[in-house]
């Protein structure tokens, strides 16, 4: 038995993860300390102790969340034998994560955080980040295409870069409200149409 007034041990990591789901469904903003607590079946000054404040927490969560499931999507980009292949299975990939049934539906980093306190470290400015992140990982397996001859050096990849990731956004956004895998499969498809046009010199 414990000492008297000893804090009960919990799993951080499982705590961690509740927490992400929490977030990732309500948002930072809408997540409450109760809510936080109830998920991750610990205290309020538990959760103080072991991530410093509530955006700690959503700091860690996002890391973990970063890790554990965006990876599928950004994997498919470097892994895939071009360009083209590389973003359509960007598209795809998205769309199989946001609307998995063992998880919330949409994107977290997309979703979790599109108003509240700016600033330089605040989850508004995480999130953007992490968004920005995107676009620039995008923009460079595009620069890989261009060295390797699948591109023209006068394509304008930023803007191919920038587009793509929209519609990955928005995907995320109907995903949330209640779009089927088929119908973001759709959306994919629709946006890799337009690649010729927006990859042409």
């Amino acid at each position: 038995m414990s000492p008297k007034g000893r804090p009960r041990a919990f799993d951080r990591d499982a705590a961690l993860e509740r927490a992400m789901r929490v977030f990732w469904q309500k948002g930072y903003e809408s997540a409450s300390l109760a809510d936080l607590t109830e998920a991750m079946q610990i205290n309020a000054p538990s959760l103080y102790a072991a991530f410093g404040s509530k955006a700690g927490l959503f700091k860690e969560a996002v890391e973990l969340y970063t890790n554990k499931v965006g990876q599928r999507i950004k994997h498919a980009l470097p892994m895939a034998a071009t360009a083209k292949e590389g973003v359509t299975d960007f598209l795809m990939q998205t769309a199989l994560s946001h609307t998995s049934p063992d998880q919330p539906h949409g994107c977290m980093v997309v979703l979790g955080a599109l108003h509240g306190e700016e600033g330089s470290d605040t989850p508004c400015s995480l999130l953007r980040e992490r968004r920005l992140d995107n676009v620039t990982l995008l923009r460079e397996r595009l620069e890989r295409g261009v060295r390797e001859g699948e591109l023209s050096e006068k394509v304008d990849l930023q803007q191919v870069a920038e587009f793509y990731a929209t519609v990955q956004h928005g995907m995320s956004i109907t995903a949330r409200d209640g779009a089927s895998l088929e119908q973001l499969m759709k959306t994919a498809n629709a946006a890799m149409a337009a690649w010729g046009g927006l990859t042409s010199p």
